[in-house]
């Protein structure tokens, strides 16, 4: 083995493939045995060799390659493999031939045989239940480097190939590939279902799916087949997707000015599933909370989930499926794209969701993310495919759709729109880079786009923009903003936006140096307006940064927003600027209260929902740092939050909103997670009702996230009446959204003990192990206990897991919502001897949080006067 590893050593530890070969055409066949948990295969890839050699190297893990059946044949002249090598480490399998292969095209034959795993990728089996029985089904997930555990490729991005493939499976079940079938083969118990060839396209896009399944379907205009498939009995629960697939694909024909291109287009859920959905090229895979939605039992916050998903899948047809990011460094051109016209398909389809308003939620989590100094910039060096499931993350979609909206917003929709429009035209069929988009947008809009932007996309982070008045200017200074609120380096282009008094009165300029100052002379007389006019930055939340105001011009804008005076977005901007100005210890959190007070009048549903986000984490923190302040800072909260619950009520109205069905939900949870003696009996009242008849109208879905949080937080070892009555409703229902409802409900219980037994509830075979991280998030008073259990289990977390996004999310669960420096060393002491490439930056960002809660804990202890602050509000009477 050591002469070996010395002979290919040239291969190993490369981030990408040598480039001696190109791979043209893979000619797959599979026949997965259902039963054993195993698969066997065969591939014939054409081969264009480009420059002398005679290894091969592509992507193989996982398999075993059948050593003789390895051959190249070119010119009819067939040579036999004389090495062939797997390295596990690597992914790699090495073929050596005695001689150099001959230049030009060739076809390269392998036969191998592979497991059908529980873990989510590759090629796996998942589980599901039909008459009574339990059964498996063989799925594929390649994104974005797991091909290689199906069959031997180049499993780059950039390597396209077209692809037919051919499926022997049981006769009674249906199997689906990225194409239609041309023929179908029985041979007693078992058929070969032989499918279309497949246009031009990366490895990580091919898909198969095989078990039994219900469907419905419709047709576009212009006569593409679009299916829904699902557990057989479940069809209905696919009509709300169809429909809104078939209108997306005619959305995006229209936008991009390019067809979808390929003949049908199928959506199929599956029951175990890491992601939300994965965009497969014709064949795209779902979670079933991501696609079905039943009108009796899903809330309305689902049917948003599935249309925005669905809408974000199709968007990758065109960008990311028929245009592909040349490496993974460019995966933001994927997601961030796909995230961003997502709202502008919903946008077009439900108008009254006021999706683009709801859209700020994306650029705060962004915003989030990209506070810390363990970011990353949005495009990322991958030199392992180990590093590439981490950045599958809030830069990648939410930052990356942010800047994106932040540019269309500069250069305008039309030139905006007309640019995409090349550009899908100019890379169809092959692979672009981020530089590519941006020329392609410059040429269009004879703006210097690259210029612009790349301050954006190649350094980490965002600047905070701080605005002062003197006399009759504008002083504006930016720097990197940081939620540790260290100083950061960094200097951006930022596209700076304002109005004086009214919307009327308007300026923009680009800030390109450290600080600049503004006359607004004129702005002030276009405001005819009194002596102390508000100025509100960043109009809309347009651009990708924060900002900050002397106290001047705070206590206006407060004014401002007392009386309605500003649009809904800028009043959710101004919030979330200073809610994490205050964690950042920039602001007091005495001024972030009052500041909250003046929306105790606020209708909107994304202000009024940051607002309880809010409310939360700033309870939870001064519940640490000042538990004697607690009870009043509630009390606050519940007076804040009055006004909108009375306009709610408990039962939803004739005819009202999407956006107050949703709201009605939200605030209940909070009312109820503070204690509000109201809200816990009433709901405790209507879940008994629940319990005696499940179609009981007492009990809507969008009720009852609220209601479950409200009964669990009083279950204890003595008296755990609601904890069982979940449970039990739990194993009962079928559907996947009711299921991961309560799973998230159940953490709010008070009781350490019945925590524990909670969390290893989470990790037994009664809980698909995507759902476990829908239980992590669990009561202040747990935190400790869910620390202990994340330890005691982490062996066999690591192990279920592996590498991959799901894994981090348990770290980030339980350790960000600690706000001690001890916690934070003894965090890392104990990962120390337990590092993973694929939970580096998630244990590092996790860290970041604790050390950045526990310098806010240091500062809100030492506010001289929150305690009177808080009491007056506490009681204050409006």
């Amino acid at each position: 083995m050591a002469e070996l590893n010395q002979k290919y050593s040239q291969f190993k530890g490369q981030p990408r493939l040598p480039k001696f070969a190109v791979p043209k055409r893979y000619d797959l066949k599979l026949k997965p045995d259902l039963a054993a948990c195993k698969f066997s295969g065969a591939v014939q890839i054409s081969v264009n060799i480009v420059s002398a050699t005679k290894f091969l190297v592509l992507n193989a893990a996982e398999l075993s390659v059948k050593p003789n059946s390895v051959t190249f044949t070119s010119d009819n002249k067939v040579v036999e493999a004389v090495e062939v090598e797997l390295f596990e480490e690597d992914e790699i399998v090495v073929l050596e031939f005695k001689d150099n292969l001959p230049i030009g095209l060739g076809a390269l034959d392998m036969e191998f045989d592979g497991t059908l795993n529980d873990r989510m990728k590759g090629f796996y089996r998942s589980t599901y239940e039909h008459n009574g029985e339990k059964k498996n089904m063989a799925v594929t997930q390649f994104e974005p480097a797991d091909a290689r555990r199906c069959f031997p490729c180049w499993d780059e991005p950039a390597c396209k190939a077209t692809f037919k493939i051919t499926l022997e499976v049981p006769s009674d079940l249906v199997a689906l590939s990225n194409m239609p079938v041309i023929e179908e083969k029985l041979n007693g118990k078992l058929k070969t279902v032989y499918y279309q060839e497949s246009p031009i396209m990366s490895t990580y896009l091919v898909a198969v799916v095989v078990g039994l399944f219900d469907y419905v379907e419709d047709h576009t205009p212009d006569g593409i087949l679009v299916r829904v498939y699902c557990q057989v009995g479940k069809a209905s629960q696919g009509k709300f997707a169809l429909d809104v697939a078939v209108k997306t694909l005619g959305l995006y024909k229209e936008y991009f000015a390019v067809p979808y291109s390929l003949p049908k287009l199928d959506m199929i859920a599956i029951p175990d599933f890491a992601a939300g959905a994965m965009e497969n090229y014709g064949l795209v895979t779902y979670r079933e909370t991501a696609l079905l939605y039943d009108e009796k039992h899903s809330a309305a916050a689902n049917k948003q989930r599935v249309a925005t998903v669905v809408a974000h899948e199709l968007a990758h047809q065109w960008f990311g499926n028929l245009v592909t990011m040349e490496w993974w460094t460019h995966l933001w051109l994927n997601e961030g794209f796909a995230t961003w016209v997502s709202y502008l398909a919903a946008d077009s389809l439900f108008p009254d969701w006021q999706i683009w308003t709801q859209f700020l939620d994306e650029c705060t989590e962004g915003l989030r993310l990209d506070g810390l100094a363990e970011s990353h910039p949005i495009e990322v060096d991958i030199n392992h495919a180990g590093e590439i499931d981490e950045i599958f993350d809030a830069i990648s979609y939410r930052k990356g759709a942010s800047v994106i909206r932040m540019l269309q917003s500069y250069l305008g929709a039309e030139v905006f729109q007309r640019a995409l429009a090349s550009y899908i035209k100019k890379y169809a069929c092959s692979n672009a880079k981020t530089e590519d988009l941006w020329s392609v947008l410059q040429e269009e809009s004879g703006e210097p786009v690259n210029k612009l932007m790349d301050s954006w996309t190649k350094q980490q982070g965002y600047p905070v923009v701080s605005v002062k008045v003197k006399g009759q200017s504008l002083e504006f200074e930016q720097s990197r903003f940081l939620l540790s609120g260290s100083l950061g380096e960094g200097q951006w282009i930022v596209p700076v936006t304002l109005c004086c008094n009214t919307y009327d009165a308007r300026k923009n300029f680009l800030l390109q140096t450290k600080s600049e100052t503004l006359d607004i002379k004129e702005l002030f007389g276009a405001s005819n307006s009194s002596d102390r006019p508000w100025i509100k930055v960043n109009l809309d939340q347009t651009g990708f940064y924060r900002v900050k105001y002397d106290e001047d011009l705070s206590a206006r804008l407060r004014d401002a927003i007392e009386k309605k005076h500003l649009s809904t977005c800028d009043k959710y901007g101004i919030l979330d600027d200073y809610y994490s100005l205050s964690m950042a210890c920039q602001q007091s959190l005495t001024s972030l209260l009052a500041l909250m007070s003046a929306y105790r009048d606020e209708l909107d549903y994304t202000v009024l929902s940051n607002l309880l986000s809010i409310a939360s984490k700033v309870a939870r923190i001064v519940g640490d740092a000042a538990p004697e302040l607690a009870d009043n800072i509630k009390l606050y909260f519940i007076n804040l939050f009055q006004n909108s619950a009375e306009r709610l009520g408990w039962d939803p109205k004739q005819g009202e909103s999407h956006l107050d069905a949703m709201l009605r939900g939200e605030l209940l949870t909070v009312l109820a997670s503070f204690g509000h003696d109201l809200t816990l009996n009433e709901a405790n009242r209507r879940f008994r009702i629940f319990l005696d008849d499940r179609n009981t109208p007492v009990l809507p879905p969008d009720l009852r996230r609220a209601v479950y949080v409200a009964v669990v937080q009083s279950a204890t070892k003595a008296d755990r009446t609601s904890y069982d009555s979940l449970l039990r409703i739990y194993r009962e229902t079928d559907l996947s959204q009711e299921k991961t409802r309560i799973l998230g409900s159940l953490g709010s219980c008070r009781d350490p003990e019945i925590i524990q037994e909670f969390l290893n509830f989470l990790l037994s075979p009664e809980v698909r192990s995507q759902d476990a991280v829908m239980g992590l998030s669990v009561s202040g008073d747990a935190r400790e206990t869910a620390w202990n259990w994340l330890k005691e289990h982490w062996d066999h977390i690591s192990k279920t897991y592996g590498a991959g996004f799901l894994v981090t999310r348990f770290i980030s669960a339980v350790v960000s919502p600690f706000s001690s420096y001890e916690k934070a060393e003894e965090v890392q002491q104990f990962f120390a001897t337990r590092m993973k490439p694929y939970i580096a930056r998630t244990l590092k960002q996790s860290i970041e949080r604790v050390h950045i809660n526990a310098a806010w804990f240091k500062s809100i202890q030492s506010e001289k006067h929150l305690a009177e602050a808080v009491q007056e509000l506490a009681y204050r009477k409006y």
